[in-house]
């Protein structure tokens, strides 16, 4: 299948995903607020999801797939199957032994901890919690696998499972009002516990059943051997410089959670909330085009074909751009609205709202930045170049740290949150900038003239849009609404659809004319060091 349609394959599972994420979301903020409850939450829930980020979907994963793909091309299977179960069983194995340990000394913790306070309460939802880290790493990968044999529809619905049993779990606390907030995220820390085992047990059983359907494959199971192989060896190494940078990463995102609890009770929660409106674009595009960019690309470049890897990075990055830039502009404009119709009701009051929009605001730019990013680093790992990525990544962190240590200590406090937010924007911005520019010092990247011309005919449509949007805004929200709609709710969800449908038709109607102009005179095909046949117009 092409390349556009793997990547809608991949989207589709990831929309799905995203959209109960969203219910679920929905249903978080009426349920349990924005209150100290949602920090301690979302600051436990962060410490598996950075397990996830760094061995499940970081470093490790990063480093086995070219690996594992190498031998796939070469339809070497008993030697990927010995490869992948070496790694899984090391990864699971260590990953287990640790995790019982944090938990036993998070126990001591417990035993001197003041029970009901938002110390307490963080601790007892981060030992429920950790062990999910060691079965999502495990269902991611499962995903890395089967993603390198190219079946990608059981690999994005692997995140759903997570949101049905989440969502399963809220309605639970939904028919015990008389629960406090705290039972209440005690009751869904539960609920994830048990969504990573279905994660888990059901991502072994998609890679069994590809075995089967293929006539060739892999099947994973604990073992011991295979530990000392050269491949595996090799997988490790580049693993170690790959959790270098990831980890710095990952701890810089720890920090940042430490520094949201500083900034205020609820800063976390509040973080928590825009980060994840901001997911739901990136998420449904940024990561799928990364997901299948990267056993693409290594597939490419195993067989010497650059220019085909020329071609597929400019076609995955101009169809990228194509939805990231509006989706930036109208979440800068909408975030209030957005804000509003998504979590605002019950335990999530006016303020909350306020709050959660001007981080969603300062996160709006860092949409285009954030999946730039995700489709630049697997154009280093797929070349098994783990060390660049690594070295931008630690700069980062430096600056990241500065950058949201200054925005705590020097902001007032209901723009904290907000300062933290923009840090991350521009430690991306820099992050780009570097990986832009070291990849084309390292040979084989493409031209970006075409695109460059392309990419600015979207930001001006994305400008026009979200200029008309602002100065129509007052007269939709006021005039535009029906007489039947009485509920609240439901005149915010009327407008807000207006403004979607206006801000969509507007952009579509000015890029489109714009697109076609920039195109006339433009080159076949452009390429940078390292020649090949790239089409720089080619992703159109």
């Amino acid at each position: 299948m092409s390349l556009r349609g793997n990547i809608g394959r991949v989207m589709s599972g990831t929309m799905l995903s995203r959209i109960l994420g969203l219910v679920r979301e929905m249903l978080q903020s009426r349920l349990i607020g924005a209150g100290m409850e949602q920090s301690a939450f979302s600051f436990a829930f962060c410490i598996p999801n950075l397990t996830r980020r760094l061995f499940g979907e970081g470093a490790l994963t990063a480093a086995f797939l070219p690996v594992f793909k190498g031998e796939i091309e070469e339809a070497r299977w008993a030697s990927a199957q010995r490869l992948a179960r070496a790694v899984s069983s090391m990864i699971f194995l260590l990953l287990g032994a640790a995790t019982l340990l944090v938990m036993l000394g998070i126990t001591g913790f417990l035993e001197a901890a003041e029970p009901g306070t938002r110390v307490g309460l963080t601790l007892s939802l981060t030992r429920t919690m950790l062990p999910y880290g060691v079965l999502i790493c495990g269902a991611a990968f499962g995903m890395g696998i089967l993603n390198a044999l190219n079946r990608w529809n059981a690999a994005s619905f692997t995140p759903c499972l997570l949101n049905i049993v989440w969502i399963s779990g809220l309605g639970l606390v939904a028919f015990l009002p008389g629960l406090d907030a705290a039972a209440r995220v005690r009751i869904l820390s539960g609920a994830i516990l048990l969504a990573g085992a279905l994660q888990l047990a059901f991502m072994v059983w998609c890679v069994r059943r590809a075995k089967r359907v293929e006539g060739q494959g892999v099947t994973l199971a604990l073992t011991l051997q295979g530990w000392r192989d050269p491949l595996t060896r090799r997988v490790w190494h580049k693993t170690f410089q790959g959790a270098i940078g990831a980890g710095a990463n990952q701890l810089c995102t720890f920090a940042d959670q430490i520094l949201a609890q500083l900034a205020s009770p609820w800063a976390a929660g509040v973080i928590g909330y825009a980060d994840r409106l901001m997911e739901l674009p990136l998420g449904v595009v940024g990561v799928s085009v990364g997901t299948v960019l990267l056993p693409t690309l290594s597939g490419a470049f195993r067989r010497k074909e650059t220019g085909e890897a020329q071609r597929i990075f400019l076609k995955a990055t101009g169809d990228m751009l194509f939805i990231m830039i509006p989706a930036a502009v109208g979440l800068a404009v909408l975030a209030p609205d957005i804000t509003r119709v998504v979590y605002q009701g019950r335990a999530f009051d006016e303020l909350a709202t306020l709050r959660v929009s001007r981080a969603l605001i300062c996160y709006a730019p860092g949409l285009v930045l954030f999946g730039l990013n995700k489709a630049l680093t697997p154009w280093f790992h797929a070349q098994q170049d783990i060390r660049t990525p690594m070295l931008v990544t630690l700069w980062m962190v430096g600056a990241n740290l500065v950058l949201n240590v200054l925005a705590v200590f020097c902001l007032p406090v209901e723009w904290r949150h907000a300062g933290i937010a923009s840090s991350t924007v521009l430690c991306a911005l820099f992050t780009c900038v570097s990986l832009l520019i070291l990849a084309r010092r390292g040979g084989y990247f493409p031209s970006l003239r075409a695109l460059g011309r392309k990419v600015l005919a979207m930001t001006l449509a994305a400008g026009v849009m979200g200029t008309v949007l602002l100065l129509t805004a007052p007269v939709l929200r006021a005039a535009a609404v029906p007489s039947f709609l009485t509920v609240d709710f439901l005149r915010h969800v009327w407008t807000l659809g207006l403004q979607v449908v206006l801000g969509a038709a507007l952009y579509f109607l000015t890029v489109i004319p714009l697109l076609r102009g920039g195109g006339r005179g433009t080159p076949a095909g452009s390429a940078g060091r390292g020649g090949g046949a790239a089409n720089s117009a080619g992703w159109r």
